[in-house]
């Protein structure tokens, strides 16, 4: 079994679209993961059904019991995160400032305070409509974790993928740089790079790119709407060649994906498409690399 995760420096690069598209492509061999669970979309084009739901539960909350509490203030006066307010008298706990320390319920002189498990958003397991096993999940709102969400969607992922002797397990990964995306390249085996030629464009490729090679996995870079900008696109591919990053293709821009979207399906599944072919030699090339 081999991994594959997709990312980008940036958001808006079609990445997810791109993803979906390499998952068709893919066939039933493959296990697919949405770990971006902060924004998670993918399951628009691949519309699971079937979905067996569970709680994910990561970090701590205080809680107060007012039955007991004194309101001595002992944990406003200690919190660091202003967490506890102060209304009318009582002490209450923020949820969305509580980073779950614990210090407040050690301070506290009757203990009226105690941490408990917090649920921080919903993992799922479906099948995509090409019969695909399919994880994804979405983290609550304003809640913290989510490199350790991902963690439990690619391991779920890979579990599947072992039990079911699949080939492939296809990542969608966060984009930027941040923990999300740390915790989808852990364990991979190629790193696919959704780019476009802007400067925002190529900067965070190259800053995306250092956190991968940090990892001394193997990359491909995808130039999407390559065409709108030739010699920014220029400069990107000589940074590919210069960084021993595999050109896996240079996507022009194409008025099928506004297509594909509207309709609710990959790039690869519209007939008359100019760039169908593109992705095949890309994923094909993906096989030949990883």
């Amino acid at each position: 079994m081999r991994e594959i995760v997709v990312i980008s420096g940036k958001g808006g690069t079609g990445k997810t679209s791109i993803t979906a598209s390499l998952a068709v492509l893919a066939g039933e061999d493959v296990v697919v993961a949405d770990c971006d669970v902060d924004a998670a979309d993918m399951h628009i084009l691949l519309q699971p059904k079937n979905s067996v739901s569970e709680d994910f539960y990561s970090g701590e909350l205080a809680v107060i019991n007012q039955d007991i509490c004194t309101q001595c203030g002992a944990c406003f006066d200690v919190c660091r995160f202003d967490a506890i307010d102060v209304n009318d008298g009582v002490h209450i706990v923020d949820e969305l400032s509580c980073e779950g320390c614990g210090y407040c319920a050690r301070v506290c002189p009757v203990d009226a305070i105690t941490n408990i498990p917090l649920n921080v958003g919903k993992w799922h397991i479906a099948k995509t409509r090409f019969n695909q096993h399919f994880v994804h999940a979405k983290l609550g709102i304003g809640a913290d974790n989510s490199g350790k969400l991902v963690a439990q969607v690619k391991n779920v992922a890979k579990e599947i993928a072992i039990k079911e002797n699949k080939q492939f397990v296809l990542v969608d990964g966060s984009p930027g740089v941040g923990c999300p995306v740390v915790s989808s390249l852990s364990g991979a085996n190629f790193v696919v790079l959704v780019t476009e030629p802007t400067v925002s464009g190529l900067h965070d490729l190259k800053r995306v790119f250092e956190l991968v090679n940090k990892f001394h996995i193997k990359a491909g870079c995808i130039i999407n709407k390559a065409d709108l900008n030739l010699d920014k696109a220029n400069e990107i591919i000589k940074f590919l060649k210069d960084e021993n990053i595999v050109h896996l293709a240079n996507i022009p821009y194409d008025e099928s994906f506004t297509e594909a979207m509207t309709e609710c399906k990959t790039i690869v599944e519209i007939e008359n498409s100019k760039i169908k072919h593109l992705i095949n030699d890309a994923w094909q090339l993906i096989n030949k690399n990883i």
